[in-house]
């Protein structure tokens, strides 16, 4: 984890829905917390030596909490699980200071806010903030059922309940979202903002592309991805612009595996290409982008790349380490 380091105590921990629990924070000296803005995440040392990110979703007024929220997630790599089963009350944790790669688009004239399962922990705080400025928006909360859907009491209970539509996976045709009769008339102005499993958000966005939504009205963020590999994976070189050491990568390593075992640390955190915390700058080669963080726009430019997961689409890549 790299950057600022906060000690927080768990103060509450509650179960939100079948599978997700929630997580107070508040600071072990009993100082304020550092602001945060709508989308923001912080970085949690998960017991076992793990790192993982989990966005912040209460209120962006609020200075003496974070809270957090938690799926189960018996595929996932270990984090989940051990937030679920060893973290308890009045434990300690060492999380980042807050960070916002998921920002609202302020200037935007309305808001779709689009929330599949957990997904909804990022938008519920852009939720609080937008009804607290009195913009316009409207958001869409899918799950795979009503036991499944965290976070209801506190909605029906909020002043923006009625702009909250809910369609569950297990519920009547008649509710559940159709995505792209939903994004098939974009309009100036009007922004989009997607958080939810991998397969939720692929169809979200394709459907807004397909429509022809700018992509600069698109705003996503994604919790985890598989690091794409290829058969035809080879090797390359990267050579670091501050000593010119040139280092190969192998097919069966990724970049920070190839400089770290060259005793070359680079900060990483989720190692899956969505939190941004590797992203370094190119500059000469052409990389080969594996992320789910870049846009595509980004992508394109080739002058920044996630060096925990993409490669490189050239013999030598030079990058600023």
């Amino acid at each position: 984890m790299s950057g600022a380091t906060l000690q927080v105590r768990v103060a509450r921990k509650a179960v939100e829905a079948e599978g997700i629990c929630s997580f107070e924070l508040v600071s072990v000296g009993g100082a304020p917390l550092p602001a945060f803005s709508a989308g923001s995440h912080v970085d949690v040392q998960v017991p076992g030596g793990l790192t993982r990110q989990y966005s912040l979703c209460n209120d962006p007024r609020e200075t003496h909490r974070y809270q957090i929220a938690v799926l189960r997630d018996a595929a996932s790599r270990g984090g989940s699980v051990a937030m679920h089963d060893v973290v308890k009350e009045g434990d300690t944790l060492a999380i980042s200071t807050p960070k916002n790669h998921f920002a609202l688009a302020h200037e935007a004239k309305s808001h779709l806010l689009l929330a599949g399962g957990i997904g909804i922990t990022p938008l519920l705080c852009m939720a609080e903030r937008l009804a607290n400025t009195g913009a316009v928006f409207e958001m869409h909360y899918c799950t795979r059922s009503r036991a499944r859907t965290a976070f209801v009491e506190r909605i029906v209970a909020s002043s923006f309940a009625g702009r909250v539509h809910y369609h569950f996976d297990d519920g009547a045709t008649v509710q559940k979202l159709d995505i792209p009769a939903l994004l098939e008339a974009p309009q100036p102005g009007r922004h989009l903002y997607v958080c939810g499993p991998k397969g939720f958000m692929d169809v979200v966005l394709a459907s807004a592309r397909a429509a022809g939504w700018p992509e600069a009205q698109l705003h996503y963020e994604f919790f985890g991805a598989e690091v794409a590999q290829k058969a035809d994976d080879g090797s390359f070189e990267v050579l670091l612009a501050s000593s010119g050491r040139i280092v190969v990568v192998p097919p069966d390593r990724t970049i920070v595996q190839a400089l770290a075992a060259e005793g070359i640390a680079v900060a990483t955190s989720c190692e899956q290409g969505v939190c941004g915390t590797c992203l370094t700058r190119v500059i000469e080669g052409t990389p080969d982008h594996r992320d789910m963080y870049l846009t595509p726009e980004e992508q394109a430019a080739g002058d920044q790349m996630l060096v925990c997961c993409s490669r490189a689409a050239t013999a030598r890549l030079v990058l600023d380490l």
